[in-house]
């Protein structure tokens, strides 16, 4: 381990030498090589003697701080990284009214979700659905997830794959499918035999690597400014910036509906989403796990204000340097073309931290889904350790393959702020679930299971038509983000309806 550390400092130094005065596209690609290496490194250390316990739960042994602390850049990802700042023009700090209703999602996880967790002793969060209502019910909320994580991930994955292919690969006359090919084929080698027992680490690694580049871009942008922290936030009141709340109960970003659009986000995309609850349930004993999703709440309000804080710099800083840039491209332009290459260099590893923890968790949970809740694998006595083993894996390629497929489609659709589709899919996709689990465990009421699919499926269709045309329903109310509890509710009506009394 030491060696090898060595050997990478090393290298540094000699590239630093060479070549930092004159910035290049070779170096950048240099130092994500040396980054995938190193993630190559903890993957080999930590995913020798795996099983399929070992990939799909961590053999329950993972630490909880360690989990805690990785989960901020699977919550965060390189949407977070790029698009929160490029939006504060646009939105001000009014995330911040997202981000509280985040910590009353991890607090209800905690307390509602993780002891049902654990009490059934779960390796697939979904089998609780077929505990309480029946196989298409566990089917369907199964299949819910997965369709909503396919989506969400590969934006993610899009949003950074772009920005690497516009200002680093493009040089190197690389084609878009060959760079997103290649980082998919990165992902697999270090999740291919570990899996959540792997990515507890290298989440860890690459969620620090974020958060100094995080720290490290806003202390240069003060200093170039000539502004301490206190003189940064009153030059981005004058600007208008800070404002957080919005009190106009119209509008689609009024503050009581993106609070509890962050409450109901944060319950769906956490704690019935099985790639977040995979890294939770890994944990040791329960008490350990709330003690995660707790620490989680607090360090996410105070990451997303740095960013926030961040962006604010962003926007102070392109207004004086006259950068043309908006958006999800601000950060990456000044980061790449008006900041010293040393600080460029520092951008790269931190965006490319911030892909990895969203898009390595992603396809492990999905391949878990699919072998688990679609495959049965539990429940097939008659396949071995060896057969299990073997089919966990081609499945983790053609989910490889199926994110190559979906990112190429977004660069055709090439949205200028990918956060706005993310949030937007969630609606969309996480409201039946978040009706299924509600309905299992506030109601005792038995459900025709047979007809569940149909439920789960017309509630967001009613959804869209809503959604469409709410300027001649509602006149100027608007709809904003809590579209995704109100898809939960037409959900939970639905499984009344066809339920009775037990």
């Amino acid at each position: 381990m030491r060696q090898f550390l060595f050997c990478i400092v090393n290298i540094l130094k000699i590239i630093f030498v060479l070549q930092i005065k004159n910035m290049s596209a070779s170096l950048l690609l240099i130092i994500v090589v040396i980054y995938f290496t190193l993630l190559l490194f903890v993957s080999w250390r930590t995913g020798r003697n795996s099983n399929n316990e070992s990939f799909f739960i961590g053999n329950h042994r993972s630490n909880w701080m360690l989990v805690a602390f990785g989960m901020i850049g699977t919550s965060l990802s390189g949407v977070t990284f790029v698009s929160v700042p490029g939006a504060v023009s646009k939105d001000a700090f009014g995330y911040l009214q997202i981000t509280l209703g985040y910590m009353i999602g991890y607090i209800t996880i905690a307390y509602i979700l993780l002891p049902l967790y654990y009490r059934l002793k779960l390796t697939s969060i979904y089998g609780y659905l077929q505990t309480r209502m029946g196989m298409y019910s566990y089917k369907t909320g199964a299949l819910f997830f997965i369709i909503s994580r396919w989506f969400g991930a590969t934006a993610r994955l899009y949003l950074v794959v772009n920005i690497l292919q516009v200002n680093l690969l493009n040089s190197f006359h690389v084609p878009f499918w060959l760079t997103t090919l290649i980082i998919l084929a990165m992902i697999i080698l270090y999740t291919y035999e570990g899996g959540v027992k792997t990515i507890v680490w290298t989440d860890t690694l690459q969620t620090s690597c974020m958060l100094i580049g995080l720290i490290v871009c806003s202390m240069y942008i003060m200093h170039h400014l000539g502004l301490n922290i206190s003189e940064s936030v009153e030059a981005m009141r004058a600007k208008g910036f800070t404002k957080i709340f919005n009190t106009n109960i119209d509008e689609k970003n009024f503050f009581v509906k993106q609070i509890l659009a962050g409450a109901f986000i944060t319950i769906t995309m956490t704690g019935i989403d099985q790639e977040m609850m995979q890294k939770s349930i890994s944990v040791t004993s329960l008490k350990d796990s709330q003690k995660n999703m707790v620490s989680l709440a607090f360090i996410m309000l105070i990451v997303i204000g740095m960013f926030l804080f961040l962006g604010g710099l962003l926007h102070l800083y392109g207004a004086r340097e006259n950068v043309a840039a908006t958006g999800d491209q601000l950060f990456p332009t000044i980061a790449l073309q008006h900041m010293p290459a040393a600080l460029s260099i520092v951008f790269i590893i931190a965006l490319i931290s911030a892909l990895f923890p969203s898009a390595d968790g992603a396809m492990t949970a999905l391949t878990s889904s699919i072998c688990i809740d679609i495959l049965g694998m539990k429940r097939r006595e008659d396949w071995l350790e060896e057969k299990q083993k073997s089919i966990r894996k081609k499945i983790h390629l053609w989910v490889a393959v199926s994110f190559l497929i979906l990112v190429l489609v977004f660069k055709i659709i090439n949205n200028n702020s990918m956060i706005g589709i993310i949030l937007k899919l969630a609606g969309y996709t996480y409201g039946p679930l978040l009706g299924l689990f509600a309905f299992g465990i506030f109601s005792k009421r038995k459900i025709k299971d047979k007809l569940v699919p149909y439920v789960c499926f017309a509630a967001p269709i009613v959804c869209y038509i809503l959604d469409t045309y709410q300027g001649k329903i509602f006149g100027e109310f608007q709809i904003g983000l809590e579209l995704i509890a109100i898809n939960g509710l037409l959900t939970w009506l639905g499984l009344w309806v066809i339920s009775k009394k037990e």
